[in-house]
């Protein structure tokens, strides 16, 4: 199964944290990274930008456009994993080792439809 691990958590600057705590937090990414492409379950992995550089679409009557994040809340989404295991334990076990877990939190959403080669292609959800 196809997971994708998505990443909430305060959203702090570069100064915020201190050049120690950012040091080691990138650390910790780095090796949880590695550690999940080592394991051979790696698909991608994004690092997103702050949520003030973000856009929300809506449609309806109108398109309308908004700057910012949708949800009004102190945790953002801050990046996502996408994961490919045997069975959601698997993600669950994974989703344990991200750092983000120790001061966020970590959602698990399996995969529906994924594009790929000029197709859309649907996953077996039994």
């Amino acid at each position: 199964m196809r997971y994708t691990l998505l990443l909430h958590y305060p959203e702090m600057s570069a100064d915020d944290l201190g050049p120690e705590a950012l040091a080691e937090g990138m650390r910790e990414f780095d090796d949880y990274a590695k550690a999940l492409d080592a394991a051979g379950v790696l698909q991608s992995a994004e690092v997103l930008q702050p949520s003030s550089a973000t856009t929300t679409v809506r449609g309806g009557d109108s398109l309308r456009i908004q700057d910012g994040p949708f949800a009004d809340t102190k945790e953002q989404l801050g990046g996502t994993f996408v994961i490919e295991v045997d069975d959601l334990d698997a993600a669950i076990e994974w989703a344990g080792k991200a750092p983000s877990v120790n001061w966020g939190a970590v959602e698990i959403r399996p995969s529906g439809t994924r594009f790929v080669d000029g197709a859309w292609t649907a996953f077996d959800y039994r």
